[in-house]
């Protein structure tokens, strides 16, 4: 993600109010942006963006919401989801998704 140009500054912050987690939150430029990291063997099945469904969504904008209520201003924000895929023969290949969806 730093490679990507992101600046980190949470990883796997959970919210009483919801059984998900953000698994990182970090800012790209002046936006916060909440990932959601999938890994999957293959790519045959589901790709991994598309494993957040509509609930899996829906909670992590339950926890993006009590992030933000611990911050001061209102940024601009926006989910994306990183792919990890571990290929065979031990390579890894990863594809991001900025602006996957938003907040529910």
């Amino acid at each position: 993600m730093r490679d990507q140009g992101y600046v980190m500054i949470a990883r796997n912050f959970r919210s009483p109010r919801s059984r998900s987690e953000l698994d990182l939150v970090g800012w790209d430029g002046d936006t916060l942006c909440f990932v959601e990291v999938k890994a999957r063997n293959t790519r045959d099945f589901i790709r991994a963006k598309e494993a957040v469904d509509t609930q899996k969504q829906q909670d992590l904008s339950r926890v993006a919401q009590d992030f933000l209520r611990k911050m001061k201003g209102n940024p601009p924000v926006r989910f994306d989801v990183v792919s990890v895929y571990l290929e065979n023969g031990g390579e890894t290949a990863i594809e991001l998704f900025r602006d996957a969806f938003g907040m529910s």
